[in-house]
């Protein structure tokens, strides 16, 4: 039976990707890491707009997607990512994976869309567990 989960994350990072091949290979490590499979990407580009400028990347799963935007003009630098799954997997294992960019805070919820829209709590940590 298909699940619903929508994962969102808020990450402020010491250390944002900057390239699009490096992080066309954090989004194939990241869904190798929580068990996806590939349909389509990673995609990425870099973005130039004043106020936006970072890099965007997205990856099709065989359950949905993977997006996300690092912007990298002020430090520390913002994160933002959004995991959409029919298939169940693990929220730290996803969480850890933000670890190559030195996480300073990270913020996320998941939310269930199964039958109806209900969120869990928002967690925060401002005590990176990365060295």
């Amino acid at each position: 039976m298909p699940v619903h989960k929508h994962l969102i994350i808020r990450a402020e990072v010491k250390h944002p990707i900057t390239s699009e091949w490096e992080l066309r290979k954090w989004l194939k490590n990241l869904v190798k890491t929580i068990d996806m499979k590939i349909v389509g990407g990673p995609y990425t580009a870099y973005v130039t707009k004043e106020g936006n400028r970072g890099i965007t990347g997205v990856v099709m799963i065989e359950t949905s997607h993977i997006s996300i935007h690092i912007w990298d003009e002020e430090r520390p630098s913002l994160v933002q990512c959004d995991i959409y799954s029919c298939a169940e997997f693990q929220q730290g294992e996803v969480i850890m994976h933000l670890g190559i960019m030195k996480p300073k805070k990270i913020e996320y919820m998941m939310v269930d869309r199964s039958e109806e829209i209900s969120c869990g709590p928002i967690i925060i940590h401002t005590k990176s567990p990365y060295p």
